[in-house]
């Protein structure tokens, strides 16, 4: 609503200003060039006002971290120097 108003407002008042110029000699440019520079600027206005806003750049998301290790503690068997089993001992396996 507020960019329909601002472009009524603007070719409202470039019409008042081209109905109030005075009139100017035949051999001058000032008419021509004038008209052109007020119809870039109503096409800037209007082209402005019926523009679209641009969708919002898309978010990008770090991937999750890998999961923990999956840990947990066994009795493993000892050997001595002959290969004898001569306890067990806690250790710590994970995958």
């Amino acid at each position: 609503m507020r960019k329909t108003t601002a472009a009524i407002l603007a070719v409202s008042a470039i019409g008042a200003l081209t109905l109030a110029a005075a009139p100017a000699r035949a051999d001058s440019a000032g008419a021509a060039v004038a008209a052109g520079i007020g119809g870039f600027a109503l096409g800037a206005i209007a082209g402005g006002a019926l523009a679209q806003p641009a969708p919002p750049p898309p978010v990008y998301y770090a991937p999750p971290p890998p999961p923990p290790p999956r840990c947990w503690v066994e009795r493993r068997p000892v050997f001595d120097e002959y290969g004898v089993e001569i306890g067990s001992r806690p250790r710590r396996i994970c995958e």
